[in-house]
């Protein structure tokens, strides 16, 4: 029994040149290092130069996408990019990815759900091949958070990066239709929002026509996280019968080290399976889990054939998950 799946062809990554230490932080706000790893196990961050637009990381990312999966950027006609951190209200800055890439055909679009913008594009993006109204698709996670955040709040300022990762997926057909398959095996995407409130940016041009700040309640935001993750990977395990143990790699949306513990602890997945890169990067949203996909496949630890397990949560609530054999 064959089926459609959307196969990753290659991936890639950009990082600003500037790295935030916490040492920096601390000499600017009542921080410490020990305060900031302790709780979130974040040591520096990458941050955009002041000319350096969201759409200039995704362009940079796409390429290395590109040139890992060996196609030419004419062979793609969907880019699905995920970001909260637009270059304009409008258009979306995928067109200006898509133009910067030198594509005028196709179709190219913004999607916004926060940090879990990635998986959202991915699921999009893999409906569409799936679907056969597209062959080839980028798919992006690009931000700029240090735009929107306020430097005076320890409690925000201290968590967030910069950064930009890609893959590219291809429709394929698999003779097997199950599991052994590679490409997207399955997705799973929630959202709540009730909980808008515990983690928003306090503007925009429909309400108070300006940019505003990136506001959360941490403690509440790490209260509902594991909960939620856990839900959309189990899931994903009851939709394919795969279980915690067939899992090669983990690779979660890089928000804070605890979280990231308590949920692979709560679905028994071994701390050696898991890709760890808050550390270097802090949370860059909608890039951080194409970062750390990057990150892993560029030091070996990803391997053909391997069974991924992507999540993330964001601002809404948003949460999802994502099971790929590469």
């Amino acid at each position: 029994m064959t089926a459609i799946r959307s196969v990753v062809l290659g991936c890639g990554s950009y990082l600003p040149e500037r790295v935030m230490t916490n040492a920096e932080l601390a000499s600017r706000i009542d921080t410490s290092d020990e305060w900031i790893v302790q709780r979130t196990g974040i040591r520096e961050r990458h941050i955009a130069a002041d000319d350096e637009f969201t759409s200039h990381l995704a362009i940079k990312a796409a390429r290395a996408a590109l040139a890992h999966a060996r196609i030419d950027a004419q062979a793609i006609d969907l880019i699905v990019l995920a970001t909260s951190t637009p270059d304009n209200t409008f258009p979306a800055t995928a067109v200006a990815v898509q133009h910067g890439l030198g594509i005028n055909h196709g179709a190219a679009f913004d999607l916004q759900a926060v940090c879990s913008g990635f998986v959202f594009a991915l699921a999009t993006a893999d409906n569409f091949l799936r679907g056969g109204a597209y062959k080839r698709a980028l798919v992006i996670g690009a931000e700029t958070f240090s735009r929107i955040l306020d430097w005076e709040d320890r409690g925000t300022c201290v968590l967030f990066g910069d950064g930009a990762g890609a893959i590219v997926l291809e429709a394929q057909t698999q003779k097997a239709g199950d599991v052994s398959d590679h490409g997207v095996l399955t997705t799973h995407l929630r959202s709540d929002g009730r909980h808008k409130a515990k983690l928003f940016v306090d503007g925009g041009p429909g309400s108070t026509r300006t940019v505003g700040y990136l506001r959360m309640e941490g403690k509440e935001v790490f209260k509902h996280a594991v909960g939620m993750i856990t839900d959309v990977i189990v899931d994903a395990f009851n939709a394919t019968g795969v279980t915690a143990e067939d899992i090669d790699w983990f690779i979660p949306h890089q928000a804070n080290k605890r979280i990231i513990d308590a949920s692979a602890h709560k679905l028994h997945i071994a701390p050696q399976k898991v890709v760890l890169t808050v550390d270097k990067h802090g949370n860059t949203s909608a890039a951080s889990i194409p970062l750390a996909l990057a990150v892993a496949v560029k030091d070996g630890r990803v391997k053909k054939g391997d069974l991924l397990l992507l999540e993330a949560m964001g601002g809404g609530f948003t949460w999802g998950s994502a099971l790929v054999r590469w």
